[in-house]
């Protein structure tokens, strides 16, 4: 798998260092930025505990939980 992942990140010109893991990552992080499920995502990476997916939620420079708040 890793080879797979690292020709097909070559031939698409990513410089960067990509592996499974991060593709996974990136499916984790961009399910969770679109309002999936914690739960949900979890159980698809099958994490028994919350606190190792709730990892994959970034806080971006743009979010504040000011926006949440009613004025």
């Amino acid at each position: 798998m890793h080879r797979i992942v690292k020709r097909a990140a070559e031939r698409a010109g990513i410089d960067r260092n990509v592996s499974s893991h991060w593709l996974r990552h990136s499916h984790a992080t961009h399910s969770l930025e679109r309002n999936a499920p914690i739960h949900l995502v979890m159980a698809t990476l099958g994490h028994s505990n919350a606190a190792t997916t709730s990892k994959y939620l970034h806080v971006r420079p743009e979010d504040s939980s000011s926006m949440y708040l009613s004025l």
